[in-house]
């Protein structure tokens, strides 16, 4: 019989969002996982199989919470743009989030339009977006 964990999955894959969302998957490494989780290398792959499979769990969970645009997409943003392209399981996650926006929309607004905006915000340098204004 192996021991307790001494870790929450949920505050760990909380903490994994918040790297991923940061650096990406490609960016962020195992250590940094491991240093950012505060559990033993060893921990992570028994809890969560791998990096990829730490990253799906998060992208599940981020899906899983979205109630509309006004949330922080930036997960979905990184993952649409960085791995769905290369990675099915990713991509089915990703078609997932964005129908889940798409439905909170009105019937007059465009999903398109409200993830190229928080593109371009996200992108711009905080000084040209109030210059803008």
């Amino acid at each position: 019989m192996g021991r307790p964990r001494s870790f929450d999955e949920g505050t760990a894959v909380e903490a994994a969002t918040a790297l991923f969302c940061e650096r990406g998957y490609d960016g962020t490494g195992v250590d940094d996982l491991v240093r950012a989780l505060g559990m033993h290398r060893g921990s992570l792959y028994q809890a969560f199989g791998s990096k990829r499979g730490l990253w799906l769990r998060a992208l599940r969970a981020h899906v899983g919470g979205l109630a509309g645009p006004d949330d922080d997409l930036t997960l979905l943003l990184r993952a649409a743009v960085e791995r769905a392209p290369t990675d099915v399981e990713t991509a089915v996650l990703v078609s997932a989030g964005l129908a889940r926006i798409r439905s909170t929309l009105p019937a007059d607004d465009d999903l398109a339009r409200v993830l190229g905006e928080r593109l371009i915000t996200r992108a711009a340098p905080r000084s040209t977006i109030e210059e803008d204004r």
